[in-house]
């Protein structure tokens, strides 16, 4: 074909046209397959669409026999995997789609590719992941495992290691007394399971890469989710037999946040980080493609287990959830005052540019939360809190009712300040001890809160928390009222906060309060964010750095002063 140079031949009774440069390519790719060989990933990766060509070659399909053929199958869900059974040495009984998410980890760990298992919070992903270490250690398996979370939940998965995998040796690797350097080495190696943090992962990656892993599993994986950033390097660094992911939210802000978790667990799958911008991030992030979207789920999916606790097939023993937006207006105090910001920002906006812009938005949107929130906290100055925020009243309302009913509460805010005003308030008010948890609580004083608040029937029935400090980690089954106070404008993180409540051990109805100020920013922004949720559904999240790319008109849209923000 390739000698007769012409476009257009007969062949078996059909006229076909001819591609000239296609026929030297198929040329070349045969003849370079008789000494190459490809490796069992590589194959996946294009069966899975994660390349278009080879050589010049562009690919149609790929076919797979024998066990190679087998695990195609049951890894694009055409043949179902083995079901194991509950692990030797592992107390406690896991549920019907627990055991499947433990059985799933298991089938891509035999053939070693890296599973992120996305299940919503509270179905259990640490149960799941100790069944998975104790299996491979009644199976022989003599090298620990390297377990990297939040330094808020660190001594949770020593407490739950305790009470689910009580015959595995666990180190907890934190705090100014640990081990180093040849010392931790050798104290590893006694180890089933080492607990460290995202923090001491870059600091002492230089001695904990000198342990030979079995594993390494990332708790809270979105803490990798820049991947330039020292802790997602260092992850990528370390070598082990097999990667995990968990988290709930393997999307927080933007797709991008897709490839730094999936360049840990399986290298190479997504291209490399411009391939991907070019090919997924940008014609799904700005142009909203949903082919593009299509193949990114199909070339994924089959590392991402999720599963969602309001999924009755998945779990039929939670109550339900209730979800309300609390409209609440502003006072004229706060109306002169976000007025006042609005009209300093437009005075300002029209002679800045770059950084400078972005940097003079951002801080003009807190200062414009702060007011929604409260005259005092924009202040700082110590004041009052009484008739002055509409916010204010709107909770004291609820609290109210809640109390009389005898029920929990948690009440979120972002800000630290705010939390503190919220205590002191609340406890002046009802005459009683509110906790409040932020970053600058020990971890001693918070497991003694938690477990108070969890186990007590005398504790307080108010828990205020700061986002950060307190929306992942924490297990507070005892409320049922959830109130966010301000909006992180974040859905992922937004739920994972209400997740401390919604979860597992959950004996009531559960009632969620989102606080909206009406005609302001808050309300235009929480309906922008409604409006995305279509492609942001299927793998983008929401995220705030965006507001700064608008234009000043688009900005001042948004964050202009209507009418119906001000209360009577």
């Amino acid at each position: 074909l390739a000698a007769l140079k012409t476009p257009l031949i007969k062949l078996r009774g059909q006229w076909t046209q001819i591609d000239p440069d296609q026929i030297k390519a198929a040329i070349k790719y045969l003849q370079k397959q008789q000494d190459r060989s490809m490796t069992g990933r590589e194959l996946i990766q294009l069966a899975l669409g994660a390349g278009s060509e080879v050589d010049g070659m562009p690919i149609e399909s790929v076919e797979m026999d024998g066990a190679l053929g087998k695990f195609f199958e049951q890894l694009s869900g055409e043949r179902k995997f083995a079901q194991l059974r509950q692990p030797k040495g592992f107390k406690g009984k896991l549920r019907h789609y627990q055991r499947r998410g433990y059985s799933w980890l298991a089938f891509l760990r035999q053939y070693g590719f890296g599973a992120c298992l996305a299940d919503d919070m509270g179905l259990g992903k640490t149960v799941q992941t100790l069944a998975l270490i104790q299996r491979d250690r009644s199976e022989g398996e003599s090298r620990p495992v390297l377990l990297v979370c939040p330094t808020s939940v660190v001594n949770n998965w020593r407490k739950e290691a305790e009470l689910f995998t009580p015959d595995l040796p666990v180190l907890v690797h934190h705090g100014t007394d640990r081990k180093k350097k040849a010392q931790f080495v050798k104290q590893a190696k006694k180890q089933a399971v080492v607990v460290s943090s995202y923090g001491l992962l870059h600091r002492d990656i230089s001695f904990l890469s000198k342990v030979d892993w079995a594993g390494i599993i990332l708790d809270e994986a979105q803490n990798i989710k820049n991947a330039s950033t020292k802790q997602a390097k260092a992850a990528r660094t370390l070598n082990s037999e097999y990667r995990l992911a968990l988290t709930g939210t393997p999307v927080e802000n933007h797709v991008g946040d897709l490839w730094s978790i999936m360049e840990f667990l399986n290298p190479g799958l997504l291209g490399s980080q411009q391939q991907f911008q070019r090919l997924y991030q940008r014609p799904i992030q700005v142009y909203g493609d949903t082919e593009a979207a299509e193949r990114l789920r199909n070339l994924t999916q089959p590392f991402v287990l999720r599963r969602l606790k309001t999924d009755k097939k998945i779990i039929s023993d939670l109550p339900d959830k209730v979800e309300m937006k609390d409209y609440c207006t502003l006072t004229k105090e706060q109306a002169s005052l976000y007025k006042a910001v609005v009209d300093d920002l437009s005075e300002t906006l029209a002679i800045q540019d770059g950084m400078t812009r972005r940097g003079m938005v951002l801080a003009s949107l807190m200062k414009l939360k702060q007011v929604c929130n409260h005259p005092a906290q924009f202040a700082g100055d110590g004041t009052t809190l009484d008739g002055r925020s509409g916010k204010l009243e709107r909770l004291t309302d609820i609290l109210l009712e809640t109390r009389e009913m005898q029920e929990r509460t948690l009440i979120f805010t972002q800000f630290a300040e705010m939390g503190m005003m919220l205590q002191r308030y609340l406890q002046d008010m009802f005459g009683e001890e509110v906790f409040f948890l932020h970053g600058g609580v020990s971890k001693k004083n918070r497991d003694k809160m938690v477990d108070r608040f969890q186990n007590d029937p005398q504790a307080p029935r108010i828990f205020v928390l700061s986002l950060k400090a307190g929306g992942t980690g924490l297990t507070l089954t005892q409320a049922n009222h959830v109130i966010h106070y301000d909006r992180w404008w974040n859905p992922a993180v937004e739920n994972q906060a209400t997740d401390r409540v919604f979860r597992i051990g959950q004996q009531k109805n559960v009632q969620v309060h989102k606080f909206v100020v009406s005609g302001t920013l808050e309300e235009r922004i929480d309906a922008m964010i409604e409006m995305k949720s279509g492609i942001a559904a299927q793998v983008v999240g929401t995220g705030e750095a965006w507001l700064t790319e608008l234009s000043n008109e688009q900005l001042m849209d948004l964050i202009k002063l209507d009418k119906e923000a001000m209360g009577e």
